[in-house]
């Protein structure tokens, strides 16, 4: 296919967009997937010619949706506009996802628990401590972000983790935060917070259920390697 600058100029069956409607989004690339959402190009650039040159610039898709804003406005073709619209897009993502979590047992739903939580977290480029509040049916109560560090780690407070359990009147939690070097492997200082954490949940009778490390293709949990 010969790019031109405005895929307004192609024939109908060819653009992307209408590409889409007619065979569904499994039937595109990347690349035309990416340009029926910036929908425009630039100068001398059609929206799939930039969609090629920010999937090479950025090495794939995942690239792209963890680049910082600052990365992606830098990009010659993107607004503001193209900036708010891939944000808006992953955060839609992750809530779908959050949404089948919610009102079922995490201990039964613990592959979609891990997906989600991996899509969420595995592409921070610092280290970020989280918890799930559950109630005492397991069901997801709130996922909240607690501790935020640098790419070396993140200073995490049992207490802190306590004052949270309390105020979301929390039965159980799984413990979660990812490592930016993309090794889910656990470290003996992740073992230790653990162990704190336990004790300090186990004094308003809050159960530890399982504590999951996040990397880039895999995620590790804590009861599945018998380190609660």
């Amino acid at each position: 296919m010969t790019s031109v600058t405005s895929i307004a100029k192609w024939p109908l069956s060819e653009r992307p967009r209408q590409r889409l409607l007619d065979n569904g989004a499994a039937s595109l690339s990347d690349a035309e997937l990416l340009a029926v959402l910036l929908e425009t190009g630039t100068r001398g650039k059609s929206a799939l010619d930039l969609a090629r040159e920010l999937l090479l610039h950025f090495d794939g898709l995942v690239g792209i949706m963890a680049a910082e804003r600052e990365a992606f406005i830098s990009h010659s073709g993107i607004g503001l506009a193209k900036v708010a619209r891939f944000a808006a897009i992953k955060e839609l993502s992750q809530r779908h996802m959050l949404e089948g979590i919610k009102s079922r047992d995490v201990l039964t739903s613990s592959t979609a628990t891990r997906e989600y939580l991996r899509a969420k977290f595995r592409d921070c480029q610092s280290e970020i401590f989280s918890c799930l509040f559950l109630n005492s049916q397991h069901h997801v109560v709130k996922l909240e972000e607690l501790f935020r560090g640098t790419i070396d780690g993140a200073a995490v407070y049992p207490r802190e983790v306590v004052k949270r359990c309390l105020y979301h009147n929390a039965a159980a939690v799984i413990l979660a935060h990812n490592h930016p070097s993309g090794v889910a492997e656990p470290s003996q200082a992740d073992i230790a917070i653990t162990r704190k954490i336990k004790l300090a949940l186990q004094t308003i009778e809050v159960k530890v259920l399982d504590h999951l490390v996040i990397g880039n293709s895999m995620v590790v949990s804590f009861a599945e390697r018998g380190l609660l």
